[in-house]
């Protein structure tokens, strides 16, 4: 009897220093939300954790601190869409050059979006070019980002094929040792990353190896990173350190969730069948507008939101398409 009360008194201390460590990072990131964001957000109704859930992941790549009054274009624009009655989990990657009407601006291109009016009109641009609404957002400073892989003893990617990128994010401290430095390699299959070769992985414009790859695999590169991380945030280890770690999960972000709702969803992830995870990309035709290299969007990216939205069944970009939207289940290759 004493020793399930000791252990009784253990979970229960587990639990309320790791809602205290959670809370405490938590506050700080709400607090960089701007009010705007917050006003244009759909309440969900009830629980999380049996209640779909749209989230809105906008990453800007260094600059100001993310979901401050932007100056970056967004680096990275992606919806995470949960289903916690049918263990769904489902990613939406949405181009960086895709050409869409920007409330007050015009045609342009949707990285634009950040740039021009900050977080509350990419997020007033996301939600006109889906038709969806956004239940909850997560500005995602990719620059601090590995330090909430490194906060959970790095992440295992699974690489599709071999890596060589172009000289970006030299590793050394000398110009002479970055001159003959001949860029970031990955060999393929799982890979365990530290925080910075994970975000090399998710930067990497240029394959070397692989000139027909687009920014399209960029993205399903970063919904890899941003799986990898999730999976490693809802394993049981960092369950168990989370008192420790707690504050420092959410120091990358500006989110409006409370450390409640992470709770909640962290519960949805781990319940989720995240091995058969929806990986969604819209698309289009690729074009050159103005001298500017843009997609267009097509009637099929409406069809790609059904299909992330769970209303359809999915399908994959068609072969030889490589612009093309689509969705696939798991970890076959975008």
């Amino acid at each position: 009897m004493l020793a399930v009360l000791l252990f009784v008194a253990l979970v229960v201390a587990w639990a309320v220093t790791s809602y205290l460590a959670l809370s405490s990072g938590v506050s700080e990131a709400g607090e960089r939300v701007p009010t705007g964001v917050r006003r244009q957000l759909t309440a969900t109704d009830g629980l999380l954790v049996s209640n779909p859930t749209t989230i809105l992941v906008l990453g800007t790549d260094g600059g100001k601190t993310a979901g401050r009054e932007a100056a970056n274009r967004s680096d990275s624009i992606m919806l995470i869409r949960t289903d916690p009655g049918k263990r769904r989990l489902a990613f939406l990657s949405i181009p960086r050059d895709l050409q869409v009407d920007i409330p007050e601006v015009g045609l342009t291109k949707i990285n634009a979006a950040n740039q021009i009016g900050g977080p509350a009109l990419a997020l007033r641009t996301v939600e006109r070019l889906t038709g969806l609404d956004v239940n909850h957002v997560a500005f995602v400073d990719f620059d601090r980002f590995r330090e909430l892989i490194d906060a959970v003893g790095g992440i295992d990617v699974v690489v599709p094929r071999p890596i060589r990128s172009n000289k970006f994010d030299c590793p050394y401290a000398t110009a002479k040792r970055c001159a003959n430095w001949r860029g970031w390699r990955f060999e393929r299959g799982t890979q365990h990353m530290d925080g910075r070769r994970a975000l090399v992985y998710s930067r990497i414009r240029r394959n070397l190896l692989d000139p027909s790859e687009t920014d399209f695999a960029r993205a399903r590169r970063q919904q890899q990173v941003v799986q990898a991380t999730l999976d490693k945030v809802t394993s049981a280890g960092s369950a168990l350190r989370l008192p420790f770690i707690g504050s420092d999960l959410v120091k990358p972000l500006a989110t409006d969730l409370s450390a409640w709702q992470l709770m909640q969803l962290g519960w949805v992830y781990f319940r989720s069948d995240t091995g058969r995870a929806l990986h969604c990309r819209l698309g289009g035709d690729p074009a050159t507008v103005g001298g500017e290299s843009v997609i267009l969007g097509t009637e099929d990216n409406v069809g790609t939101i059904a299909m992330f939205t769970g209303r359809s069944a999915p399908l994959p970009p068609p072969r030889g398409l490589p612009y093309a939207p689509g969705c696939l289940i798991g970890e076959r290759r975008a």
